[in-house]
């Protein structure tokens, strides 16, 4: 870690985005901080999927190689730390971390994720990531023709019967509590032979994370293998909301094209301002924030 405590862009959060966007900036000769705290969403997902070249790979294997990778650039540097606060300034920005640490830029990346709000049912954390799922282009084909079940209700249900029944016709619609389907919904899963399920559920049944069965509150039980949710979700990090990026309706940073925030010099990649929430997507991302964001510097350096 350089001793300076000024740079031209401070990215926060050193997963796929921020490193991704880093890379950019460091290969255009740009003086980088990654400010990262270590814990990825996607920590517990066994191995990544449909990301070309990584496929089948391990998470940390990944950012792993990227973190290396990114290093050899002089100009970038990496903090194993959390920003908790940020200002801006005449100059630009001021952030400062967990540990009391000051830093300053010109520009701003946040890469920072979202942090999953899971359903209070005993069992389901354990499994979250591993058959817990939530992407079928991420980790369908692995379970594909197996026994599935979906956690959802409503709209959020029927789009996931729409899409998960492409992998496999095994499917059960599980509600935990009154269905909200509509009646036309509830016909045309039906005609797939969808069963819908609206008893409460009381726990997972897993063995290290890998779903075996479904107990519901009435001591029944459901046999499966994999369960799809949409969890809740929040930003994981306050700062850009506080410096006064707007969000989606969804819940994500609002970007432009060009990875931009509705605040000046402030850009954004990555899930926490993109709602499909794949590896491949946050990379792509990074890489323009990156380098959209170094053409913003040399615009008013020229």
């Amino acid at each position: 870690m350089t001793a300076k405590n000024h740079f031209d862009v401070i990215i926060i959060g050193g997963s796929y985005a921020g490193l991704s966007a880093a890379m950019a900036l460091g290969r255009a000769l740009r003086t980088v901080l990654i400010i990262d705290g270590g814990l990825p969403c996607n920590r517990p997902t066994p191995h990544s999927h449909n990301f070309i070249t990584q496929d089948g790979e391990k998470p940390h294997i990944i950012t792993d190689k990227a973190r290396s990778q990114v290093l050899q650039y002089p100009t970038v540097s990496f903090l194993t730390d959390q920003a908790v606060s940020g200002a801006q300034t005449d100059q630009g920005f001021t952030i400062i971390t967990k540990t009391g640490a000051t830093f300053h830029s010109e520009k701003l990346i946040f890469a920072t994720g979202l942090q999953d709000h899971l359903p209070d049912i005993k069992g389901f954390s354990e499994c979250w990531g591993i058959s817990a799922i939530h992407c079928p282009y991420c980790h369908g084909y692995e379970v594909k023709q197996a026994k599935t079940g979906i956690l959802a209700n409503g709209d959020v249900a029927f789009h996931y019967a729409q899409l998960i029944s492409n992998w496999t016709n095994k499917l059960a619609i599980f509600t935990n509590g009154i269905s909200t389907l509509t009646p036309e919904q509830t016909r045309k899963v039906g005609k797939r032979n969808i069963r819908v399920v609206e008893k409460e559920i009381m726990h997972l049944d897993h063995q290290n994370g890998q779903v075996s069965r479904i107990v519901f509150k009435d001591l029944s039980t459901y046999d499966l293998k994999v369960i799809y949710h949409r969890a809740n979700y929040e930003q994981h990090c306050k700062i850009p909301q506080e410096l006064g990026c707007e969000l989606t309706e969804q819940g994500v940073l609002k970007v432009d094209m060009f990875q931009k925030t509705t605040v000046d010099n402030v850009f954004a990649c990555g899930d926490n301002a993109n709602p499909l929430r794949s590896v491949a997507c946050a990379v792509a991302a990074g890489n323009v924030a990156g380098a959209a964001l170094n053409n913003s510097l040399t615009e008013a350096e020229f």
